[in-house]
């Protein structure tokens, strides 16, 4: 089935344009999830849940767009619904309460690969994480960011600046060996 045969499939219910929508965008999507939490066990849950909203919603998907984008900011969504219940960004300081952040060299991000980028992006703190991720990643802006997590914008810039700083002294120290 092409894509258009898939969701016009899941439209109507059928179970296996179903299961072959889960089977052909399943891995990319729990990548989605796994980027926003840490726990394998929280991913599968979310993955579970953005499909069943997927399934729920097609008949929300317009055709404009990409659908493979649709279907990322349905799990994007549920993952955010998730850390914002877990209360995520509660230790978060306001931008304006802060020391000048300074931005530093990041010359040897050139030399790792992705996979390595993102393990350390994986092992940020979860607002940090989920705040790198919409900026850097998923391409919202900080305006954008702060209302989705119902902070204020410099709050989020504070987290995408302290991300990025904690990034680069992993990167250092994982080079400096």
């Amino acid at each position: 089935m092409n894509e258009q045969q898939l969701i016009e499939g899941c439209r109507k219910g059928e179970r296996r344009a179903q299961k072959e929508l889960y089977d052909t965008y399943s891995r990319k999507m729990m990548g989605v999830c796994l980027r926003y939490v840490n726990d394998r066990e929280t991913a599968r849950d979310l993955l579970q849940d953005g499909f069943v909203k997927v399934f729920t919603n097609m008949d929300t998907y317009t055709g404009s767009g990409s659908f493979e984008g649709w279907m990322r900011k349905i799990f994007v969504n549920c993952a955010l619904e998730y850390l914002r219940k877990s209360d995520v960004l509660r230790e978060a300081t306001d931008l304006d309460s802060t020391a000048e952040l300074a931005y530093p060299d990041s010359s040897v991000i050139s030399e790792m690969s992705v996979a390595e980028l993102m393990g350390l992006v994986k092992a940020l703190p979860a607002g940090f994480r989920t705040v790198f991720n919409l900026f850097a990643i998923e391409g919202y802006s900080h305006k954008e960011i702060s209302e989705m997590l119902r902070i204020t914008e410099s709050t989020s810039r504070s987290q995408y600046t302290r991300a990025k700083q904690m990034l680069q002294r992993k990167i250092n120290a994982l080079y400096e060996r």
